[in-house]
């Protein structure tokens, strides 16, 4: 008589271990694409070949997908076709997606391809080569299986019942994900999908993936912007200073490879060919050129310090009949970098295919030097102005003067004014004097103010003690007047800044007389001015350089430039060197010699730094926020 054996608690562990593996590598599936499970679109259940087959999209929702096996077996006739599986789907627009191109077999090494979608883009012309594509020979109207792999960040394909895979991808651009599986095809009875099946488990071993190492040259910290429809930008002129300021940048680096992948950073708003900018800003201590590579999808503008000096295609099918537009390095361009910051722009449209880029250059490219650190927010005002653009400093009465121009519109005509505010960010007067035309730069002579109403083309001059408009003096042929500075002799500089070719730039004026002074492509489209040490430093947006002009010989000097952007306010510290602000946001110290140091970027936090004030005495910054409306004071370490 045999003794029935007790089960211990060991066994009942090692019972549910065999259990739960066996659950884990068991096969699952609905190979009759049942409507009870799958979301059928745009996708059509008939018999094909001898078989109950899909063609079309279809998706088990129900299914986290990990790590695991994936199985269908594939029919097509050959034709043009992009039938394949897709796994880890989080959303509609975000999922991992393996197919194959019949209509290559044999003939090109992509007839296998991996592609991400991001934002419901399939990046196809991102990703090619090894770890994207591979070749493959695919048999036409017979049954033949395509399996996938998956762990971790990396997936094999199979063929058929072949041992060793068509296509390794060492990098799943969506990382360690899960999501939904399903298929992917079109419905024309090119391809057939049957016998879907998959089974969940991490009993797969898998290689340590190769190193990518980002090759020497490549730029890769960008920003880029929000998406702008195709058809309303262009693509030929630098954007102008509203379009960028208000473009929501956001940084953008670049994957190993060195592709910056836009449909991943930015989601396009709609089907319609859209554009998106990218910017990087490089330090050169010298004026010197450059060979710059690059890559895109699917057209591309270069802009070096807003000037034009790239266009090209790279669409599918745009240069022959075989083009894929497949991002590789086959382009270039050479470009002259100034001293200082220079700021490499790009423009890019998509269309088709994925949105990116890459850009390499043949020399090593510094970073721009930024001490955020050496500024300390002192006050802040309410935002009470009306655009705010400019301050100065009366040092005979300890108090602030502030422009706030006012004249977005035709309609605002005459309602600019100039407010007095204490150095510690007391208003003291709101409208001090009203009934400005857009009024914009300062400055004091002989304990008067002067101020340029910038459309109605007056130097207005103020008694300080009264308060009230002395005269009006009328220029003639300007464009815009922007900023004045008097000299030791009692001459005043003004500009007139303008982008028409040829224009006057800037004038003098004394003894009530205008004349021209400097006019050109010199100093095209001065903006700010400030007389310091026998010399006129001038901001020239038009070509991104401060300029030191000698007053005696009028010889123009460039010290440093600053890329694209408005150059908007100027001032010497107590160390000599010059502050210079961008009206998109940024100050900086730059030394005589010309090295450029960022101390304030408050882009981000959409406000302007527009023509500001410096009190040496008190290492204090005073910045306007033009479309901010208030007033911001930094201390300043040395």
């Amino acid at each position: 008589m045999h003794r029935k054996r007790s089960i211990s608690k060991r066994d009942h562990v090692i019972v549910a271990l065999i259990a739960a593996l066996a659950a884990a590598t068991a096969w699952a599936g609905d190979g009759e694409f049942g409507a009870d499970r799958w979301t059928l679109v745009n996708a059509g259940v008939e018999q094909h070949l001898g078989r109950t087959a899909l063609s079309g999209v279809a998706v088990l929702e129900d299914v986290e997908f990990e790590n695991g096996v994936i199985e269908v077996d594939l029919a097509v006739d050959g034709k043009r076709s992009y039938p394949g599986i897709i796994f880890r789907m989080a959303t509609e627009g975000e999922y991992e997606r393996v197919y194959v191109r019949p209509h290559r077999a044999g003939l090109y090494p992509d007839a296998v391809q991996y592609t991400p979608v991001f934002n419901g883009v399939a990046c196809w012309q991102l990703y090619h080569g090894d770890g994207s594509t591979a070749p493959a020979m695919i048999p036409r109207e017979s049954w033949v299986t395509l399996k996938i792999e998956v762990l971790g960040s990396q997936a094999r394909v199979f063929l058929g019942d072949a041992e060793e895979p068509a296509l390794t991808i060492h990098d799943l651009k969506h990382g360690r994900s899960k999501g939904s599986i399903g298929l992917m095809g079109p419905r024309d009875n090119t391809a057939w999908f049957s016998n879907f099946r998959y089974r969940a488990t991490d009993a797969l071993e898998f290689d340590e993936p190769p190193a990518i190492e980002t090759p020497k040259g490549m730029l890769t910290a960008w920003q880029v912007s929000r998406p702008f429809p195709a058809d309303r930008i262009d693509k030929s002129t630098y954007p102008n200073f509203f379009t960028i300021f208000n473009a929501e940048w956001k940084p953008a680096s670049a994957e190993p490879s060195g592709l910056v992948n836009l449909s991943r950073a930015v989601a396009a708003p709609g089907p319609s060919p859209q554009c998106v900018f990218a910017k990087t800003v490089v330090n050169s201590e010298r004026v010197r050129d450059i060979e710059l590579s690059l890559g895109y999808s699917d057209d591309v503008t270069v802009f070096l310090n807003s000037r034009p000096v790239f266009t090209g295609t790279s669409g599918y099918r745009s240069r022959d009949r075989s083009f894929l537009g497949i991002v590789g390095l086959h382009d270039k361009v050479y470009l002259r970098l100034e001293k200082g910051l220079n700021e490499i722009l790009l423009i890019v449209t998509e269309s088709f295919g994925g949105s990116g880029f890459m850009c390499s250059t043949n020399r090593t490219l510094d970073a721009p030097v930024k001490r955020h650190e050496l500024l300390t927010k002192v006050w802040e005002t309410e935002p009470v102005f009306r655009i705010p653009e400019s301050v100065l400093f009366d040092p005979e009465r300890n108090v602030l003067y502030v422009t706030s121009f006012d004249r977005v519109e035709a309609s605002h005509a005459g309602q600019g004014f100039i407010s007095r505010v204490k150095t510690d960010g007391e208003i003291q007067d709101l409208k001090w004097i009203t009934g400005l035309d857009g009024p914009c730069g300062m400055t004091i002579h002989e304990d008067k103010l002067y101020v340029l109403e910038g459309f109605a083309g007056n130097l207005v001059e103020i008694d300080l003690d009264e308060a009230r408009v002395v005269a009006r003096y009328p220029v003639s042929g300007h464009r815009f007047l922007n900023d004045v500075a008097f000299d030791e002799t009692g001459t005043a500089y003004i500009s007139n800044t303008s982008d028409v070719p040829g224009a006057r730039d800037i004038f003098t004026f004394k003894d009530s007389q205008f004349n021209v002074w400097k006019k050109g492509f010199d100093l095209h489209r001065a903006n700010v001015l400030f007389a310091h040490d026998g010399a006129l430093l001038v901001g020239n947006s038009g070509d991104g350089l401060l300029k030191r002009v000698d007053l005696a010989s009028g010889h123009v000097t460039p010290i440093a430039c600053l890329g694209a952007g408005v150059i908007d306010g100027i001032r010497v510290d107590s160390n000599g060197n010059y502050l210079v602000s961008h009206w998109e946001g940024q100050v900086y110290r730059i030394t005589p010699s010309g090295d450029v140091v960022e101390l304030l970027d408050t882009m981000d936090a959409r406000l302007n730094s527009a023509d500001f004030e410096y009190i040496a005495d008190e290492s204090l910054l005073i910045i306007p926020t033009f479309l901010g409306n208030r007033v911001t004071a930094y201390r300043v370490e040395s």
